[in-house]
């Protein structure tokens, strides 16, 4: 059974930085794309990072320059690394991978807060 376990989410000031890990357990075969979302309360979720299995990135527009999507050889591990971190920037990010099956899967999220 594949689960998906984010963590690294917590309380940082406008400026900071936070690493978040998404943790992969189980097989997940022919890969599309692993991609970090976010929500905030009272909005839609939304695509933050994007990772194709060819290694092209993608991120909104908001968070360009400031936020670097990675993985390791093996894919067990996707990275949020966050830098510069912004109040807006304060929502529920989930980790979530797709493949050509198709079947996607999503980890439960971690909770990021900026403020002073």
């Amino acid at each position: 059974q594949v689960q998906l376990v984010e963590s690294g989410g917590g309380l940082v000031q406008p400026g900071g930085s936070l690493r978040l890990s998404c943790a992969v357990s189980g097989s997940i075969f022919n890969i599309y794309n692993m991609n970090w979302h976010r929500q905030a309360p009272g909005k839609q979720r939304e695509l933050v990072a994007s990772l194709t299995s060819g290694g092209v990135t993608n991120y909104l527009d908001s968070v360009k320059g400031r936020f670097t999507i990675s993985t390791d050889n093996a894919k067990s591990t996707v990275w949020l690394q966050m830098n510069n971190l912004k109040p807006e920037d304060t929502a529920g990010y989930y980790c979530n991978i797709n493949s050509w099956g198709p079947l996607t899967y999503w980890g439960r999220g971690t909770q990021v807060t900026v403020s002073s």
